[in-house]
């Protein structure tokens, strides 16, 4: 009977790099890592990396009505984003975005979007529930990569700024 074989690592390709990239050239420090069982969904990615669920920033692509820029929501892995509170933090309805799209305009696969290093600068809104936590892991640029950081270095990294786009409880 054959031993089993590790899995081998995720490939690196150059939606990773580019998230490379943009840590290096900001002086953040490399901490970006490759779980093979992938990080496709928030609870994915908090089973791989150990942490809990809250902790992944996960990075949602929205699409302005009649603009071609992207709006890219960070929220809590926890949290469900409300989409009219988006609009009224951008000012201007949005909706949801088809996969071919996010790619051809952010560079990246969903499940992947990473929160920087996009090929369209999008308007980058960080849910301010996000800001409370002492570190996040976010996608770095396919299903299988994260990288670790704190809220604050999140969104000066991705030029973002707080606003409150969770779904409230109610």
């Amino acid at each position: 009977m054959a031993e089993p074989r590790p899995s081998p690592e995720p490939r690196e390709g150059r939606s990773v790099a580019r998230v490379h990239a943009a840590l290096g050239a900001s002086g953040h420090p490399d901490t970006i890592r490759a779980f093979p069982e992938g990080t496709r969904t928030a609870e994915d990615a908090a089973r791989a990396v150990g942490c809990a669920v809250a902790e992944i920033a996960k990075s949602l692509v929205f699409r302005q009505k009649g603009a071609a820029r992207p709006v890219v929501v960070v929220a809590s892995g926890a949290d469900r984003v409300d989409l009219g509170r988006v609009a009224r933090a951008v000012g201007a309805p949005v909706e949801r975005a088809d996969g071919r799209w996010v790619r051809e305009v952010t560079g990246f696969a969903i499940g992947g979007a990473a929160p920087v290093a996009h090929l369209t600068q999008p308007v980058v809104l960080v849910d301010s529930r996000v800001m409370a936590l002492a570190r996040v892991w976010a996608a770095a640029g396919s299903p299988a990569h994260v990288f670790e950081t704190t809220p604050e270095r999140l969104l000066a990294l991705s030029g973002g700024r707080v606003a409150d786009v969770a779904e409230q409880p109610g």
